[in-house]
């Protein structure tokens, strides 16, 4: 509809420079947007402010000479008014929404996709916790926005890829095995000294109770390195088989996982170190090499090489990236937690130094979770291993529930969740909110069944019925579902789908309130079935994109 409204006000306004009306042909870009309010009308374009410094006249006259040349064959157009100084507003007439219902039944679950992408490849990365504890709630949160994410670019037409990265070299994997070997020697009775920075969690125990059951003492006749070797390996793969549970279960499937070791292994982290040293990006200085990450905006410069050999995260996490380019993606999004802001920075800079554009490289920075229990927080302690885990989130509420939650807010604005809420069968609830709007439309599908009236196919006279204020608005907002999911695309924000689908919601039960689907006239009744199918075939496409069900009773 608005494309529609912008040929009428280009074509009216050359029409008015070829009359002599307006002194110029330049033409400014026009911008609709729909008003907040009714009383402006169903769009309202500024072109005539815009035009103004170029036609040298008021843009109040503009405004008059446009809308004096305003031709409108379709007939859609109920009145035009000018406000303010030169503000142009359009009253659409009901049957020109009529043709946006046909849209959704004749697209069904493709209504609201497009082809904007143009295939262009795009891996989104997200989630790639260390194996070596649980999936906390903030992870949830990421993964509720990476896969979304991944699932309206698709839905853009792009090429997608989701990936985890398994963080399964260094420091922390050693500390894993650590902390897991120093419990296991505790089971045996030795006298142990648990440093701080070991893994403190009750799974640590386990791990170290399994380890003594598969291999009693024998670890204890072993050089001390191995066997925090072979502790880090076992619980390295448990933690991570259990992480892969809980993703499936949240409705998280990755089609790649990328191991940290495997870069090593393959001599790839060597390799890019060699390369930028001879382009003398990477240079030594007191034993140690160095990213000259500050020529390409980061504050100072990275060691990517200690001095006692050992690389750091920043030289795998280089050779990470690079490796992503070379696998043929045209865009990287990598979805962080907050708490990697700073270092957002020196991996912009090594992608730049290898000749990568910066907008080829994104990050998505998600913010905290404050975990309730009926307004009251919960206590937490991530370094004493006491955190409520993405399990115990899937458990205590369901999936949809924390899906939609996690999602009802900007990423990188902090997110209260409160577990009772999420619980309750009630509008508090906003999943809740949205998912009965499909159950509560399937079940007067099937209420329709019984009284023969399900046939909704277009039929002109019966959709001609539709013509109360509450019967526009919900046209009006579906029509905008296409804009919403290209500017989530767009702007890798799939909390603008949540607000939507609050909104056509919000509007369906208060149309639902005030006028019956099923009535006695077979002729409104399939008009008004016919308008609220279309209502539950984009519920539907809007949760699926969140990852959320459409449940058919509640």
């Amino acid at each position: 509809m608005k494309e529609t409204i912008n040929n009428l006000i280009l074509k009216a306004a050359a029409r008015a420079y070829q009359k002599g009306d307006l002194p110029s042909g330049e033409l400014s870009e026009v911008d609709i947007e729909e008003p907040k309010s009714d009383a402006h009308g169903d769009f309202s374009t500024n072109i005539a402010m815009k035009m103004a410094s170029v036609q040298k006249i008021s843009s109040r006259k503009i405004a008059e000479v446009i809308i004096d040349q305003m031709d409108d064959p379709g007939r859609i157009i109920e009145k035009i008014e000018i406000a303010g100084p030169g503000f142009i507003n359009f009253f659409l007439k009901a049957p020109s929404w009529y043709p946006v219902l046909r849209k959704i039944h004749d697209m069904d679950s493709k209504y609201g996709s497009s082809n904007v992408g143009n295939r262009e490849k795009i891996q989104v990365e997200f989630v790639s916790s260390n194996p070596t504890g649980p999936l906390h709630i903030g992870h949830g949160r990421g993964a509720a926005v990476g896969d979304s994410i991944g699932n309206i670019l698709s839905f853009c037409g792009y090429e997608v890829q989701k990936e985890y990265y398994i963080n399964d070299s260094g420091r922390q994997i050693d500390t894993l095995g650590r902390s897991v070997y120093l419990r296991y020697k505790e089971l045996l009775g030795k006298p142990i000294s648990f440093p701080p920075e070991c893994y403190q969690g009750d799974y640590i125990r386990e791990f170290a109770v399994f380890v003594k059951a598969d291999k009693g003492s024998e670890l204890l006749d072993m050089d001390e390195e191995n066997a925090v070797f072979y502790c880090a390996k076992l619980a390295a793969k448990k933690i991570l088989s259990g992480i892969r549970q809980d993703l499936s279960a949240f409705g998280v499937e990755f089609d790649n996982w990328f191991s940290e070791q495997s870069l090593y292994d393959a001599g790839r982290v060597d390799d890019i170190i060699n390369n930028f040293q001879q382009r003398e990006i990477i240079y030594q200085k007191d034993g140690a090499l160095w990213f000259n990450t500050r020529k390409f905006g980061d504050e100072k410069d990275r060691v990517v090489v200690k001095k006692n050999g050992q690389t750091t995260y920043f030289a795998s996490d280089i050779a990470y990236h690079m490796d992503k380019y070379h696998r043929g993606f045209d865009r990287v999004i990598n979805v962080w937690g907050a708490d990697h802001h700073g270092y957002i920075p020196r991996v912009a800079a090594a992608i730049e130094a290898s000749g990568k554009h910066p907008n080829q490289f994104q990050v998505i920075s998600v913010h905290l979770v404050n975990l309730l229990r009926g307004g009251k927080p919960v206590a937490m302690s991530t370094r004493m291993g006491q955190f409520i885990t993405l399990r115990n989130i899937i458990d205590e509420v369901g999936r949809d529930a924390a899906r939609f939650i996690f999602l009802t807010r900007h990423h990188e604005s902090p997110l209260d969740f409160d577990l009772e809420v999420a619980k309750t069968k009630t509008n508090e609830n906003p999943v809740y909110y949205v998912q009965y709007v499909h159950a509560r439309i399937s079940s007067i599908a099937r209420k329709g069944t019984d009284r023969e009236k399900t046939d909704v196919t277009w039929d002109k006279q019966a959709v001609n019925r539709l013509r109360t204020p509450e019967e526009i608005q919900i046209m009006k907002a579906m029509a905008r579902y296409p804009d919403v999911v290209q500017h989530s695309a767009n702007s890798l924000e799939p909390h603008h789908i949540t607000h939507y689908l609050t909104h056509l919601s919000a509007l369906f039960h208060a149309y639902y309130n005030k006028h019956r689907v099923l009535t006695d006239d077979p002729i409104l009744s399939h008009g008004r079935l016919y308008l609220v199918f279309a209502v539950k075939k984009i519920i539907k496409s809007g949760l699926t994109l969140l990852g959320v069900s459409a449940p058919e009773k509640m």
